[in-house]
């Protein structure tokens, strides 16, 4: 292929901070910037994969994949995406597409996986070079899961809310990557945290945000995504955020084509390809 896959992780130390929503929330804007792309869900609840509008049907799932990886198979096992209304002839047009997530995976979240297991995911990865960018969406946690994921990543997102508890844990997460890659994986590094659900008129949110700020310099991501009181409506219809009507949901589906554009430029010059 004559461009480098990019393995994105979207990552996030605890629940509840929308890290699902982010994932989807840039598929929505590779999807719409023509970008291939392939969501692997890891996270056991498989979230993603129903906000995708995806219903397993004879492929294998990510977990199961991740069982026997050398046998894989990935691109048999791959589901379209449902925002994908009207897929092109003779094979043209934009890939969304799913590794389908499922509690199998669950049996992979230990916090001792020996090197072997991490390496799992990278090897079902091998086979996804139709794709230019790839998005995991890691399980709230740094177990086992999230490690393989690390594991066959070039970059990792973190997904953080400007409240005291995720911001602390925003900075473990750090110091933990930081670890993973003297250990593990030395290609791997932050390619910026996200500020979502943010409240603007909130005082307690502009003042953690400052401190963001002033914790994490350029890593910390523009534009935050502000708190959108329709967005489990739009996940719960399995409807991309670019599809759905309304100005609130077009302006958010600006914030994330700027997010992923700047996602991407934080990667070295390697996305030199999207000038197209």
């Amino acid at each position: 292929m004559g461009f480098q896959v990019q393995v994105v992780s979207i990552s996030s130390l605890k629940g509840g901070v929308g890290k699902t929503s982010v994932t989807t929330g840039l598929a929505s804007a590779a999807l719409a910037a023509g970008i291939p792309t392939l969501v692997v869900d890891l996270d056991p609840h498989a979230d993603a994969t129903t906000a995708l509008g995806v219903q397993a049907g004879d492929q294998l799932d990510i977990g199961r994949m991740l069982k026997n990886p050398r046998k894989a198979r990935l691109l048999d096992n791959v589901v379209s995406s449902g925002w994908v209304d009207h897929p092109r002839g003779n094979g043209g047009g934009t890939a969304l597409d799913v590794a389908v997530g499922s509690a199998y995976t669950g049996i992979y979240d230990r916090p001792d996986l020996g090197r072997r297991d991490l390496r799992r995911l990278t090897t079902v990865l091998a086979a996804a070079d139709k794709y230019e960018l790839v998005l995991v969406d890691c399980p709230p946690s740094l177990n086992g899961l999230t490690r393989m994921a690390w594991s066959a990543s070039d970059r990792v997102v973190l997904v953080a809310e400007p409240g005291l508890f995720s911001v602390a844990g925003t900075e473990r997460t750090m110091r933990a990557i930081q670890l993973f890659r003297q250990e593990f994986a030395p290609q791997l590094a932050p390619a910026g945290i996200v500020a979502n659900r943010v409240r603007p008129a909130s005082s307690e949110h502009t003042f953690r945000l400052a401190e963001m700020e002033s914790m994490f310099g350029e890593l910390l991501l523009a534009p935050h995504i502000p708190e959108q009181a329709n967005w489990q409506q739009i996940q719960g219809a399995a409807h991309a955020v670019h599809h759905w009507p309304g100005d609130s949901a077009k302006n958010t589906a600006k914030l994330f084509d700027s997010l992923l554009e700047n996602m991407l430029s934080s990667n070295n010059g390697t996305r030199e390809r999207r000038k197209r």
